[in-house]
């Protein structure tokens, strides 16, 4: 349970980014904190965070709705002063994947998750200089951590012979 100390500056640290970016943030019953901004928000969002001591940024990560046509993109910022856990959420197009790098606020620390995500699920961090890839070298279908990628299918079109009797199982 967190002491009083630091529940009053979680409070005092939300309320100044609240008011400065327009949004209410929530507190989970484990005490980390989430704010969700419009994509067009979302880079002020996180300088008000960074000029208000979340000085770490642990993780970025993306979760697909399909469905939705959208990516939800979803910042862990730690605050050491604070000792506060945000999380920083907004919804970005899925079919024109475009945000704004955190790079100018967390450095290479932000790069590197922003390098992946691009990787995997095909979003580019606009200002981000080195969106090479990071894991699939060489690879040349579609990002394959988006939820509608058939990797099956790639499997089998990419590595088995449908003329190879020992291999038609994987075709029929």
């Amino acid at each position: 349970m967190a002491g009083e100390g630091t529940e009053r500056r979680r409070a005092e640290l939300l309320g100044r980014i609240e008011s400065s970016v327009g949004a209410e943030a929530r507190v989970a019953s484990d005490g980390t904190a989430w704010i969700s901004v419009p994509k067009e928000d979302v880079e002020s969002c996180l300088a008000v965070a960074k000029r208000e001591g979340f000085d770490h940024c642990s993780a970025i990560s993306v979760t697909d709705w399909p469905e939705e046509g959208a990516f939800e993109v979803t910042y862990h910022l730690w605050s050491y002063r604070g000792k506060v856990l945000l999380t920083v959420t907004t919804r970005i197009d899925r079919e024109e994947a475009t945000v704004a790098s955190a790079i100018p606020l967390w450095g290479p620390s932000a790069g590197i998750h922003e390098r992946e995500l691009h990787e995997l699920f095909g979003v580019t961090f606009t200002g981000n200089p080195d969106l090479a890839p990071l894991f699939l070298e060489g690879w040349d279908g579609p990002p394959p951590f988006r939820k509608d990628f058939d990797w099956r299918a790639y499997v089998r079109d990419t590595f088995y012979k449908e003329d190879d009797p020992r291999e038609r199982s994987y075709w029929d």
